[in-house]
């Protein structure tokens, strides 16, 4: 069993919903494991009310380095370190993440890496280079952005889970995506073309193209959101047997 958890599903700079952040639980043999995706500014208390045991959380993804999908990570180490964090913490990301964390980190609260008194481990995942960790199979490939973005697909227990973070879909993400049992897809407006960015049409096409089960349209522009969910009926109609969803913070889907 998989447990996804939407912590937060708004874009940048909505001042109603945190940052799409995405926690994921499941059992991997006899042991749970626990992995956020993604830990934007605004991210930190909605993990922290979901997870309030410190020692929990496994490893940490960050897609790109922009800061709704990021700058949260200070937040969230230092408390870890004031309520005495021991066990290992796993960071995940491209080329670059160590240098990111250390100088992120350091931004927010100089000389607080190394007061840190628990591991932390940097794991660079790229693409067509497949990662096993936690007992988990991790394959990224870039999206289409502003700035260099790595969708992230999660295979465990014959259940595929893929992550957009922000950006529109290449020929290297679709061919990552196909099969999956959840596409978490950024869809920022509804079919307008934004540069850097994907649409609810365009990820409701690229999940019925990769056979997906479910799809959920996430990181939907502040103004645009209304219209998407007014509109849901009619996008369920486009999509046909693809089970497609516009998530709150909180919701929960198990697969």
């Amino acid at each position: 069993m998989i447990e996804v958890i939407f912590l937060g599903v708004g874009e940048a700079f909505d001042e109603e919903l945190p940052n799409t952040s995405i926690l994921i639980r499941c059992e991997v043999g006899t042991s749970p494991v626990t992995l956020l995706l993604d830990c934007g500014f605004t991210a930190p208390p909605q993990f922290w009310r979901e997870v309030p045991e410190v020692d929990v959380l496994d490893g940490i993804w960050i897609s790109h380095f922009h800061g709704d999908h990021s700058l949260g990570l200070p937040a969230l180490l230092v408390r870890f370190w004031e309520e005495g964090r021991s066990k290992v913490l796993t960071l995940l990301g491209q080329k670059g993440i160590d240098s990111f964390t250390r100088k992120s980190l350091d931004l927010a609260y100089p000389g607080f890496y190394e007061k840190l008194e628990f591991p932390i481990r940097f794991l660079e995942v790229e693409p067509k280079k497949d990662v096993e960790i936690f007992g988990l199979t991790l394959q990224a490939a870039e999206n289409s952005h502003s700035q260099r973005d790595l969708a992230l697909r999660i295979d465990a227990q014959q259940k595929s889970i893929y992550y957009s973070g922000d950006g529109k879909p290449t020929p290297e993400s679709m061919d990552l995506a196909k099969g999956s049992q959840l596409i978490i897809h950024e869809a920022f407006h509804m079919e307008s073309e934004v540069p850097g960015h994907g649409t609810v049409t365009g990820s409701i096409d690229m999940a019925k193209r990769c056979e997906a089960s479910n799809l959920a349209l996430v990181h939907i522009q502040r103004k645009v959101r209304r219209q998407v969910i007014d509109r849901m009926e009619q996008f369920k109609d486009l999509a046909g047997s693809l089970n497609v969803m516009v998530p709150e913070p909180g919701y929960r889907i198990t697969l």
